[in-house]
């Protein structure tokens, strides 16, 4: 099969397209036909050592081991059953829950011995892949594109939502909110929630798709006044915060919370270090979160709310496989709305 491969930290060159084995499911698992893969930060990250470039790089203590295939959005068909699967799966069209653990229901995207697809196994830049079947769902919708892109930044939105516990009677500001993760914050807290949200992105020719998104105000976070905007589209200081930006929009953050007000952070696209007085968080009784992925019950109330309609795929563009390169640098750029896909084969 083809399957592109990271062969170690670097640019995108480290990125190589070759040719590889298709893999044999274990007794537990199923061998899938990749019919699409979204790109996340994740595995960009982790290619250019954000994470860092020894044990820090990956989710196990030994770090990412190259040359690894990343990609963990995965949409496919089964089309081969390890010795313990009913042969009923095959032909099943599947999305795929991107880790595996042994942490106890409820909490098992925290568990020590975590493990991502993509990172500490062979993910989706490919044509075939193997994963156990008890993580393989029912896609949520009939089409493979469109049912690639929850995931992770699906998964991820979720968990942060739920994090923050979002109200109807609430406002949520959502930073990089045209982003994957983000454009999903604002489906999730509003449709699903029933929250009010101010999304903030880069360029406000987005303000049309975001309010369809389900944003009641879209500001920009180039503008010199932002904080004084947020405070007067919502008539005074706001509940929560769900963030993917990091150093950035910070301070920004902290400075338009009420009292009381919860801060949730999956990403640090805008710096991964900040500078913080300890004084804004305990004088206006701040919590923060650190939150990545989620749990399986949460990702099957995901796939529900997407199958019912609540929330809606968003992609910018698709790229065939062998053009990773080309799709992981187009993903870095600003501007973007929603997600970008790798295609195994002409669709």
């Amino acid at each position: 099969m083809r399957a592109v491969q990271v062969t170690g930290y670097g640019d995108v060159e480290k990125l190589e397209l070759v040719e590889k084995p298709i893999p044999e499911p274990k007794s537990n698992e199923v061998l899938i036909k990749i019919k699409a893969c979204a790109i996340n930060n994740t595995e960009i990250w982790m290619r250019e050592g954000a994470y860092g470039t020894d044990s820090k790089s990956g989710w196990k203590p030994e770090g990412v081991q190259f040359p690894r295939v990343p990609g963990s959005d995965i949409t496919g068909c089964v089309v081969k059953a390890g010795s313990q699967i009913n042969e009923s799966m095959i032909g099943k069209d599947v999305v795929l829950f991107p880790f595996t653990s042994s942490g106890e229901e409820g909490s098992e995207h925290i568990s020590e011995d975590m493990s991502f697809i993509g990172s500490e196994y062979d993910g989706g830049y490919a044509e075939y892949v193997v994963w156990p079947a008890d993580l393989c769902y029912h896609m949520p919708l009939p089409d493979y594109i469109e049912s690639a892109v929850f995931s992770v930044s699906g998964l991820t939105a979720w968990h942060m939502v739920e994090q923050i516990e979002a109200a109807p009677n609430e406002t949520i500001m959502v930073t990089g909110a045209n982003g994957g993760v983000g454009s999903l914050n604002v489906q999730i807290a509003s449709k699903v929630f029933g929250a009010k949200v101010i999304a903030i992105v880069g360029d406000l020719a987005l303000e049309k798709r975001m309010k369809e998104l389900g944003a009641a105000h879209v500001l920009s976070y180039k503008s010199n006044h932002l904080a004084d905007e947020i405070l007067e589209v919502n008539g005074g200081p706001i509940d929560s915060v769900l963030d993917v930006v990091g150093d950035a929009l910070f301070s920004t953050s902290l400075q338009v919370l009420k009292p009381g007000g919860k801060f949730c952070i999956s990403g640090s696209a805008g710096g991964q270090k900040t500078n913080l007085d300890f004084r804004t968080l305990y004088l206006k009784h701040i919590t923060l979160f650190g939150s990545v992925l989620g749990t399986r019950s949460e990702f099957k109330q995901m796939l529900e709310a997407i199958s019912e309609g609540k929330i809606k795929p968003v992609i910018e563009r698709t790229f065939p496989l062998e053009k990773a390169r080309e799709a992981q640098t187009y993903f870095k750029n600003a501007g973007k709305l929603g997600k970008i896909i790798l295609l195994p084969e002409e669709q």
